[in-house]
This record gives structure tokens, sequence and C-alpha cells, in this order.
């Protein structure tokens, strides 16, 4: 198998129910990746352009379901199943989706979420 142009990280981390910052297999990232996998095949993408692999946490829990585009060094951040089509077609075109990325603020996790 080629080495691919882009590699896109899923995180599927699950962490126990009630846990404040939750977690983004809780939010749906586990079909996420199913569906960008099943729709990067459907686009042509998947053999030599872009591939969708699990992770686990990416350390964005409050912003999740999070995506980690190597190696352009963005990340994908409140993805929604409603959000895949158009993911998939910026990388057939090229682009990026801008309203998805996150920026330095969203790493910052927020000040209830942290341990007392």
């Amino acid at each position: 198998m080629a080495k691919r142009k882009r590699y896109l990280f899923v995180c599927v981390n699950r962490r126990p129910d009630g846990t404040p910052k939750g977690s983004c297999a809780q939010r749906g990232s586990e079909q996420l990746h199913e569906q960008l996998k099943a729709k990067l095949k459907a686009a042509g993408l998947h053999a030599t352009d872009v591939r969708a692999c699990t992770s686990s946490c990416l350390d964005t829990c409050w912003v999740g379901p999070t995506i980690a585009v190597e190696p352009d060094h963005y990340f994908y951040g409140r993805v929604r199943e409603e959000d895949v089509d158009e993911i998939v077609q910026a990388f057939v075109e090229d682009r990026v989706v801008e309203r998805l990325v996150l920026g330095p603020e969203d790493f910052l996790e927020p000040r209830e979420l942290k341990p007392k």
C-alpha cells in the first residue's frame, strides 16, 4: 500500500460516563471514522491520498470529536456526521474546511474542567 498524502487521526477515546470532559467516542467519533473511511473510498482517495485512522486521546476532549490532519498539522473539531461530506469534498479539492479548524484557544482546557 502506498504512503498517503494525508492521514486523518480520528479520536475514538472513550471516558467513563459522567466524566466532565466527556470524550470523542461519546460524541459519535466511532461513527464519524466509519463514515470517513467509506466516503474517502467512494471518492477514490483512500488508496493514495487520504487515510482515516483511529487515535486515542488527542487532548482536546472539550471540542470533540476531533480529527488531527497530518502532515498538515491542523485539527478539525466539533465534527458532526453532517460535516463528513464537506470534509471529503475539501480533500478532493485540496482545501481546508476552515469553519472546523481549531484555533489556539480551543487547545486550552476550560477552567471548569480542570481537576481541583
